[in-house]
């Protein structure tokens, strides 16, 4: 087996860290490159056994798995650099929502799958998000589905919604972090309480807040019904918390969507530039 990475960024270490952690790739049978020789080094030392390589190309040549973790707009630099040696049995990853599964089709001889991660899976938990080329059969589909089960809950999704798909589960785990900061700075401001405390306690209610959702399948409206009583504490602070976030997360989506929406074009462009001028 050999699964190779081309890009060791922040995503990509993390995928390598997660998958080795969960016992679903072993170092040895990885293979990683990166413009950044310190990235490899260090990911060589946190994996032994791990293997850097010097070039895109050697990264791919031979690869089972091929993880393709790098910006939008260095794809087609990738794209020219292993066509070539990549073969029609194997399997491309894609993490980057922008690149559309046609593209790399269009451009690739192998099979093609896009899924799109989320920072909390290195610890084991969240969503990645699958989308599955034309070319990938059934026994395809579930050995990629078993290696994302290792470290996450696998959901399909159409390439359509990727976007809305990833606000809420990649891009999700910051909107909350920053809710969940001012939360921790109006305790610390308001009352003096130590930051560590009031994190660790935000901490563990987050938590368990979703464990409750997901565990008990129960409705965000039914768990506010569960805490807050007509008349009492958390009803009124409800109350103000709604009417000074009414709205907003719907500006965070328009936002979003605005920016991938340019993204998609420029991505294109580099894809395709010279081939259809």
């Amino acid at each position: 087996m050999k699964i190779g990475f081309i890009g060791a960024g922040s995503m990509g270490s993390l995928l390598i860290g997660a998958f080795v952690r969960a016992g679903a790739m072993r170092p040895g049978d990885i293979v990683v490159s990166s413009r950044t020789y310190s990235k490899l080094s260090t990911l060589a030392d946190q994996h032994p056994g791990l293997q850097p390589v010097s070039t895109n190309m050697e990264a791919a040549s031979g690869a089972d798995y091929l993880f393709l973790c790098v910006k939008p707009m260095d794809f087609r630099k990738v794209i020219d650099e292993i066509s070539s040696v990549l073969t029609k049995d194997q399997i491309v990853i894609s993490i980057t929502s922008p690149v559309k599964i046609s593209s790399l089709e269009e451009l690739l001889p192998c099979k093609v799958a896009k899924i799109i991660p989320s920072v909390v899976n290195a610890v084991g938990s969240g969503a990645s998000l699958f989308m599955w080329g034309n070319r990938l059969s059934d026994e395809d589909q579930t050995a990629l589905w078993k290696m994302f089960s290792s470290i996450s809950r696998p959901i399909v999704i159409i390439e359509d919604e990727v976007r809305v798909a990833s606000d809420i589960s990649s891009c999700g785990p910051a909107f909350l972090a920053c809710l969940l900061e001012q939360f921790i700075d109006a305790a610390v401001m308001s009352t003096g309480m130590e930051r560590e405390t009031a994190t660790e306690l935000a901490c563990e209610m987050m938590l368990g807040t979703a464990r409750l959702m997901l565990e008990q399948s129960c409705s965000p409206s039914e768990l506010q019904a569960k805490v807050s009583v007509p008349g009492g504490i958390t009803a009124a602070a409800l109350e103000v918390l709604r009417k000074s976030t009414r709205g907003a997360f719907l500006q965070v989506l328009y936002t979003t969507h605005e920016k991938f929406a340019e993204d998609l074009d420029r991505v294109d462009s580099s894809l395709f530039s010279s081939e259809r001028t």
